[in-house]
């Protein structure tokens, strides 16, 4: 629980950061105890989407999963998206400029 307010309470942070002549076009929140939701776009082309959930609540496997994405045009001028998951696995991005380990 300590985790999904700290969570979204960086992601606040985040979206308030001065920025100049960058509007928010879109802003959507949904947090609740047990799991939440966001989904935001500015106006420089920044995006992302994220929806979190407890699993095992109670007990002592206690752990946050959650899928998302977010995207940003970088200096080159080319839009970047990165699809993840973060689970009890760990952070596991992937994108298409993103390099990608070998076949075993």
């Amino acid at each position: 629980m300590k985790f999904l307010i700290v969570f979204v309470a960086l992601f606040a942070v985040a979206l308030a950061a001065p920025a100049s002549e960058v509007q928010v076009l879109r802003s959507e929140s949904d947090v609740g105890p047990e799991n939440f939701k966001y989904d935001w776009e500015t106006s420089d082309g920044q995006k992302a989407n994220a929806a979190g959930e407890l699993r095992n609540v109670g007990s002592e496997n206690e752990s946050l999963a959650v899928r998302g994405s977010f995207s940003f045009v970088a200096d080159d001028g080319q839009t970047y998206t990165v699809n993840y998951i973060a689970d009890e696995n760990g952070f596991q991005p992937q994108g298409a400029h993103l390099p990608v380990a070998p076949e075993a």
